[in-house]
């Protein structure tokens, strides 16, 4: 391996690199426009042999990515913000034909007002399409998910498309040091892609047909049971990158000092290392804080966040998206699997980094000092005072 410094957007470029995409599609926006940028010169350099195709619009570049994935070749592309909004009727036909495409998305805030800094309501809004959600904390996280993304998402047991969020600028544009793998031990990690489902003159077959009701609704039945069965190819993957590798992940989600907590944060992102921090300081003052990181949103972690939690007195949720008229959609998601699970305890929503508003390590021991106090409302906006709410 090399060590590197690298921001995020370059170690995930490295990773895709590693990875060896036959077809790369790209458009550019901020702050993703490093990736295909580094990939590009990647390509032109001749370090990378891949088709890189540089279209008209981030419509476009997807569409670009399924007929390459219908054709039978390992294929990525990246967005952001209104760029992955853009896409969202794409979104759909690509896990409906489980197109098993990676992307890369740059976390940014959507407009109005128009704002290029990062909070996650543009991924959360699309939880629904069918894709694998994963969200790296680091730059070291963002190489690595890379090249699982690929593994995962093309094995034949989900066949599904693969989402890898990073912050928008916080870990986008923030440099630090990165292991660089050897091209060999990414072939060892790696297979060569292979699928049945393409585009075959020898075995012809219907691809992206219509289907009535009697017959869609199974259609939709196995696209559900791949993305439960990418749990365990999840499990899987990261065990064999830790045997060649070295470095180890928990899978759906990441615990840190929550297995004796009173009062533990639930996140996700790279707001998930000041947490950490703000619990190692909490903990020296004798109060037992816990911190649990969501890696992964889809498939869902109901019963990994359910045990993290059960012997919490309570726990909140620190999210940068707001489902508007309703709540927080981690939090959302949180009580339903808390619920589902018998886990009765008091649960607090605090939504902030919207527009990429700063959160501090101030703001984080208040969300811990709220729970402990029970002073906490059921939604709280970090940084705004609310009336009447």
């Amino acid at each position: 391996m090399a060590k590197k410094f690298l921001s995020g957007d370059e170690a995930f470029a490295e990773g895709v690199r590693l990875a060896k995409p036959d077809v790369i599609s790209a458009y550019p926006i901020t702050p993703q426009t490093i990736v295909v940028e580094r990939l590009s010169e990647m390509v032109e350099e001749g370090g990378l042999k891949s088709e890189f195709i540089h279209v008209e619009s981030e419509h476009s570049a997807l569409s670009c990515a399924i007929g390459a994935s219908a054709a039978g070749v390992r294929t990525f592309t990246a967005t952001s913000s209104q760029g992955l909004l853009y896409m969202a009727e794409c979104l759909v036909y690509a896990s409906g034909g489980r197109f098993p495409i990676v992307m890369m998305n740059a976390n940014r805030s959507t407009a109005l007002p128009w704002n290029i800094y990062g909070d996650q309501r543009d991924s959360l809004l699309l939880l629904d399409s069918g894709w694998i959600q994963a969200y790296a904390e680091n730059a070291q996280e963002s190489l690595d998910l890379a090249l699982m993304s690929f593994r995962i998402a093309e094995d034949k047991r989900v066949s599904t498309p693969f989402m890898a969020n990073l912050d928008g600028f916080i870990l986008t544009h923030t440099y630090e040091e990165v292991d660089v793998p050897d091209t060999s031990l990414a072939e060892k990690f790696l297979p060569t892609y292979e699928t049945e489902n393409k585009l075959d003159l020898d075995e012809p077959k219907n691809m992206a047909f219509s289907a009535g009701p009697e017959h869609n609704c199974i259609f939709k039945y196995k696209e559900h049971r791949a993305m439960l069965e990418a749990v365990s190819v999840i499990t899987e993957a990261e065990k064999k990158f830790a045997e060649i590798f070295g470095r180890r992940y928990t899978g759906l989600i990441e615990t840190y000092l929550a297995e004796d907590a009173d009062y533990i944060i639930v996140t996700l992102g790279s707001i998930a290392g000041l947490c950490r921090e703000t619990a190692d300081r909490l903990r020296a003052e004798g109060k037992k804080a816990g911190v649990v990181r969501i890696r992964y949103m889809r498939p869902f972690p109901a019963s990994e966040l359910a045990e993290a939690l059960k012997k919490a007195k309570a726990a909140a949720v620190l999210e940068k998206d707001i489902s508007f008229g309703n709540e927080g959609t981690v939090y959302t998601d949180l009580n339903s699997a808390l619920f589902r699970h018998g886990v009765t305890i008091p649960t607090y929503d605090f939504i902030g980094g919207l527009g990429g508003r700063n959160i501090s390590a101030a703001d984080i021991e208040n969300i811990f000092a709220a729970m402990e106090n029970g002073s906490g409302e059921r939604i709280n906006f970090i940084g705004i005072e609310v009336d009447g709410q």
